[in-house]
């Protein structure tokens, strides 16, 4: 069954009680795009590992927290959002640096990928500021629609739509920077 599918499976049904196993089945399913989310939002892929995981052992230890016909999903990439800033929080109030800028780690893809577009992609995203990378990870990268991508990022529509056009326009001329430089 498509991640998706199953996933949908607890939105559609409004009186729906998960059992744990139940609610274990659909974050296995959501578990790719949890990870890629992760990525998205840390930009280092040990770290994206260690979030992916704390936001699956919070869910697993509230899921009663959660609300039935809601969007499990949105849930689950919100309480990864709310992860990855008590992280960074805690990081800066001890002085540690979550990434050094020139680690070479990117959050799709790997040097080994320089053949393809992935990895001019991945370079322009890493360059957009915080608050357009979340949002373009959110929408373009994950699919959620306009509202489900606000609400996990606790910010009015029109705010991440603003977000969104801003990174759009960002990558498209990081990317066409890059093939007029690539052209011979």
């Amino acid at each position: 069954m498509e991640e998706n599918e199953l996933a949908g499976r607890m939105i559609h049904h409004e009186s729906m009680t998960a059992s744990t196993e139940e609610i274990g089945e659909l974050i296995v399913a959501l578990l790719p795009r949890l990870r890629r989310f992760a990525r998205s939002l840390s930009r280092n892929q040990h770290d994206a590992d260690d979030l992916a995981q704390v936001a699956v052992e919070r869910a697993l230890r509230h899921r009663e927290q959660f609300r039935a016909g809601a969007n499990l999903a949105s849930w689950l990439f919100g309480i990864m959002k709310n992860a990855w800033l008590d992280d960074r929080r805690a990081r800066a109030r001890r002085g540690e640096v979550a990434l050094p800028e020139d680690s070479g780690e990117h959050p799709v893809v790997t040097p080994a990928d320089t053949s393809t577009s992935l990895w001019s992609v991945s370079e322009a995203m890493n360059k957009l500021p915080e608050d357009q990378r979340l949002a373009v990870a959110c929408v373009l990268v994950e699919g959620m629609s306009y509202k489900e991508a606000a609400e996990v990022l606790e910010i009015p529509i029109g705010t991440l739509t603003s977000r969104l056009a801003r990174g759009r326009t960002a990558l498209a001329a990081a990317l066409s920077d890059e093939r007029v430089g690539a052209a011979p």
